[in-house]
C-alpha cells in the first residue's frame, strides 16, 4: 500500500486554510469508514473538522458527481479533492456550464492507482493500469508526489472493448443479451454518474414513456443504449458505474466503445481540456458529411 501520509497532511492543510479564511463554505474529499475499509465521502465545513480528511489507495470515488446539485451549489463555493481521472470530469462539466469556475476551488492530487473495490484488495484497478492523468494539471492547488505519465496506446486504453469486438455479431449478440437480462433497472448507474444530472431523466418520464421500466430484457436494452448514446463524446471513463453495480455488468465496455468511436472519428478524448469543444456540440464546414449533397 502507498504510503499517503504526506499527501494527506498537505491536503488537511490546504482545506482548513481555505476554510479558515472563508474562501469556500465547504470541502468535499475523502474520510475513514468506519464499516469497510474503503474510505468515504465526507463535507467538511469546519476548519477544525479537517483532520477527517484522508487520501489513501482506496480513495477510488468520483467526488465530482456532487458538484451539479442543487443542495451543494446552494451552500456556495465548494472545495473538492480531485484526483487526475476526476478532473476530467469536471473539465466536461465546466464545458457544459453544469458548474462555474469561479464557484468552485479545485485541489488536486497526484494519483498513481487506486486499488479494487470490488475484491476489498490492493490490487490496481484496471482503469488505473491504462490511466495517463496521474497529474491534475488546472487545479489551483495541486498535492502529492510527481507521477510518470504513461502514454497509453488506443489498443491499451481499449482493450475491453476489443475483447468483446473479437466476437462474432451473433456471438456479441447473445453476450450481451445475457449481460443485460440480469439488470434489475436500480439505476445505480445513473445516480453515481457525474455527468447523469438531469433533472428529470428520460427513463422516468411517463407521458410519454420512452422506456420500459420493468426490468427485462427489451427495456434494459433500451435504457442502457440510451443512457449510452447520451454520454457519447461525454464520458471520460471513471468507471464509477461499472464498480455500482450489483449485478457486476460491464457497463464500462458499453461506454468505452462510443469513446473509441469518437476519438477513431473525430480524435477526441472527453474531459483532456475545458477549452476543446466536444464533437457532437460544434459544426465546422470542413465536417465530412457523406450523406449531405
Amino acid at each position: 500500500m502507498t504510503d499517503n501520509t504526506a499527501t494527506t497532511e498537505s491536503l488537511r492543510e490546504v482545506a482548513a486554510q481555505i476554510l479558515s479564511e472563508n474562501k469556500v463554505a465547504l470541502v468535499i474529499g475523502y474520510a475513514r469508514n468506519q464499516g469497510a475499509p474503503f474510505s468515504t465521502p465526507v463535507f467538511v465545513s469546519n476548519a477544525e473538522d479537517v483532520d477527517q480528511l484522508l487520501f489513501n489507495d482506496l480513495c477510488f470515488g468520483n467526488l465530482s458527481v456532487y458538484l451539479p446539485k442543487d443542495e451543494i451549489r446552494s451552500m456556495g463555493k465548494t472545495g473538492i479533492i480531485l484526483k487526475g481521472c476526476d478532473l476530467r470530469t469536471v473539465n466536461v462539466l465546466l464545458r457544459e456550464h453544469a458548474i462555474e469556475r469561479e464557484d468552485l476551488f479545485l485541489i488536486g492530487v497526484r494519483c498513481g492507482g487506486v486499488g479494487n473495490p470490488t475484491m476489498g484488495t490492493m490490487d490496481t484497478m484496471e482503469k488505473c493500469s491504462v490511466c495517463d492523468s496521474h497529474d491534475p494539471q488546472g487545479c489551483d492547488v495541486v498535492v502529492g508526489e510527481p507521477f510518470e505519465q504513461p502514454n497509453t496506446s488506443e489498443q491499451e486504453r481499449y482493450s475491453s472493448v476489443n475483447e468483446i469486438e473479437a466476437k462474432s455479431l451473433e456471438e456479441r449478440w447473445k453476450f450481451w443479451e445475457r449481460q443485460l437480462s440480469s439488470c434489475i433497472r436500480c439505476y445505480a448507474c445513473r445516480q453515481v454518474c457525474p455527468l447523469c444530472y438531469c433533472k428529470r431523466c428520460i427513463a422516468d418520464k411517463t407521458t410519454p414513456r420512452w422506456v420500459e421500466s420493468s426490468a427485462h430484457l427489451h427495456g434494459n436494452l433500451a435504457w442502457n443504449a440510451a443512457r449510452a448514446f447520451h454520454l457519447a463524446g461525454r464520458c471520460v471513463g471513471c468507471g464509477e458505474c461499472e464498480r455500482v453495480c450489483p449485478m457486476g455488468l460491464p457497463l464500462g465496455a458499453i461506454n468505452q466503445k462510443m469513446a473509441k468511436l469518437v476519438e477513431e472519428w473525430f480524435d477526441f478524448r472527453s474531459g483532456l481540456s475545458v477549452q476543446e469543444q466536444a464533437p457532437f456540440t460544434t459544426f465546422s464546414t470542413d465536417d465530412v458529411e457523406t450523406d449531405i449533397l
